[in-house]
């Protein structure tokens, strides 16, 4: 079970992030997670959103370099030690975290993963018993 990402890159101007973040809103796309990246010349801003087909293809219509990746994205306990046992399953299994992002609410964290092998690690996952957020779970209707 794996969601996709979209993975927008910026030119390093001001406003730029306020303007992909415009365009999402003004299509009633919902940004579930983000993260901001940045290099000298680019930023990338890889993030979840409530529709990654349509988000694309409006961002790529502004003019933005856009891609999609399938990640795993990890429903976990908001309390201590939580992502430690989901990196140490991954460790145990020599799995190695390409990159991740989380963010907690209070009442559930969530930790988008990406690895070699999403289909994988998505298996691993479940027959361990940690829940997996699916398409419909973040996706809008």
């Amino acid at each position: 079970m794996h969601i996709q990402q979209l993975s927008v890159f910026l030119e390093d101007r001001s406003g730029r992030l306020t303007e992909l973040t415009r365009i999402l809103a003004k299509h009633d796309v919902n940004i579930n997670a983000l993260n901001l990246a940045e290099t000298t010349d680019y930023g990338i801003v890889p993030m979840v959103v409530g529709r990654p087909e349509l988000a694309k293809k409006i961002l790529e219509k502004a003019g933005f370099s856009i891609g999609l990746t399938d990640v795993v994205c990890v429903n976990i306990p908001d309390e201590s030690g939580s992502l430690y046992q989901i990196l140490k399953i991954l460790t145990e299994e020599n799995i190695n975290v390409d990159y991740m992002y989380a963010f907690s609410n209070r009442d559930v964290a969530l930790a988008v993963i990406r690895t070699a092998d999403i289909s994988g690690v998505s298996e691993l996952l479940k027959k361990k018993g940690i829940k997996l957020f699916s398409q419909s779970d973040i996706y809008q209707l």
